[in-house]
């Protein structure tokens, strides 16, 4: 049986990214339908301080990924659902290196990912196209009435559109093999059950992006 499963992301978010991955090898053993979907961190922050809340650079990461979705939108108008899937990966890939930092998104590794994705070149424009902005909000509005109003990405929507939905998991490392499958029995599990709201630790490992 095929689970449809919505998975709101923001393309310089690292725990996004290796959740995203799960997501994606899970898909190699289990019959499951990715809706990729957008929420902004950029916009989920826009009532706040960025001196006091964030420290240096996140402002400009943030902006960032809020660009990168401009243009993942309009990659969907013109290839469809699979295309943002490609794209978010060709992305992730070169955002996400181990030894990256945020912005580390070097001249031309846009065009690069279109490309590598299989997308026109000028789809790079979208970036700087503000009507693409409504999307983004509309989808980050649908993923925070579906979580809750203070979450972060991801947002994972089981059973899509009506399923449970929640932020994260948030994991420090990419599950491969029985590992991905196993967490991801136990976490639609947990999602399943009406009562469940929250399961967290603070404590977290660096990140893990290989």
């Amino acid at each position: 049986m095929t689970t449809a499963v919505d998975f709101f992301f923001d393309p310089v978010c690292p725990w996004a990214w290796i959740t995203s991955r799960w997501v994606v090898e899970v898909g190699t053993q289990r019959e499951i339908d990715v809706h990729w979907r957008f929420i902004s961190l950029r916009l989920l922050n826009a009532d706040k301080d960025y001196a006091i809340h964030f420290p240096a650079g996140y402002p400009e990461g943030h902006t960032l990924g809020l660009r990168l979705l401009r243009v993942a939108a309009a990659v969907r108008d013109a290839a469809g659902n699979d295309a943002v899937g490609r794209f978010y990966t060709e992305l992730g890939q070169r955002i996400h290196r181990p030894g990256a930092g945020l912005m580390d998104l070097p001249d031309g590794g846009l065009a690069a990912a279109l490309a590598a994705a299989g997308l026109p070149a000028e789809l790079v424009a979208a970036q700087d196209d503000e009507r693409y902005d409504a999307v983004v909000a509309e989808e980050t509005e649908l993923a925070r009435e579906r979580a809750g109003r203070d979450v972060g990405t991801p947002v994972l929507t089981f059973a899509g559109p009506g399923g449970p939905s929640f932020f994260g998991p948030v994991i420090s490392r990419i599950p491969r093999g029985t590992e991905a499958v196993e967490l991801w029995d136990a976490t639609e599990k947990l999602a399943s059950f009406p009562g469940f709201a929250e399961l967290k630790r603070a404590v977290r490992e660096t990140p893990q992006l290989a």
